[in-house]
């Protein structure tokens, strides 16, 4: 049994993607990942392309592929810039969609793969900013 098929096919994998963009858009964590999608094609084209990749990611079909031809995770995240911080957002996101919307094993196999994933997307290093504190002009 694939992933897409433990999750339940397409709308367990919908009710996945919509979980974490509601968790990305109303969580602290979630704070690195809406800064860099609203710098980018937004929230709601992320939630769209998140769908059709992991429907072929987890093994379903192949929605991404069929539109932009091609499937390649460093491809196309690489017009973002992803250090720690955003990488652990998403995993922080994912980890808490997860647990709403999959059975345990299947949240902790599928944790494995993400957290593998999210490492190989990084492609900066994190830098320690004043953001948020005291006298800083955001903080």
């Amino acid at each position: 049994m694939t992933m897409y098929e433990r999750l339940g096919g397409a709308e367990g994998v919908k009710r996945l993607v919509e979980t974490f963009y509601d968790l990305v858009e109303s969580e602290p964590e979630g704070e690195p990942l809406r800064v860099m999608h609203n710098e980018g094609n937004g929230i709601l084209h992320a939630r769209d392309a998140q769908f059709m990749f992991l429907s072929g990611f987890l093994g379903g079909p192949q929605l991404y592929v069929e539109q932009f031809r091609h499937s390649n995770v460093k491809q196309v995240h690489n017009h973002l810039a992803i250090s720690d911080v955003e990488a652990e957002s998403w995993l922080s996101c994912m980890d808490k969609a997860l647990a709403k919307v999959s059975d345990p094993e299947t949240h902790a196999l599928l944790m494995q793969n993400f957290r593998r994933v999210a490492q190989a997307l990084k492609n900066r290093p994190s830098v320690h900013s004043s953001l948020g504190a005291p006298g800083h002009p955001h903080g």
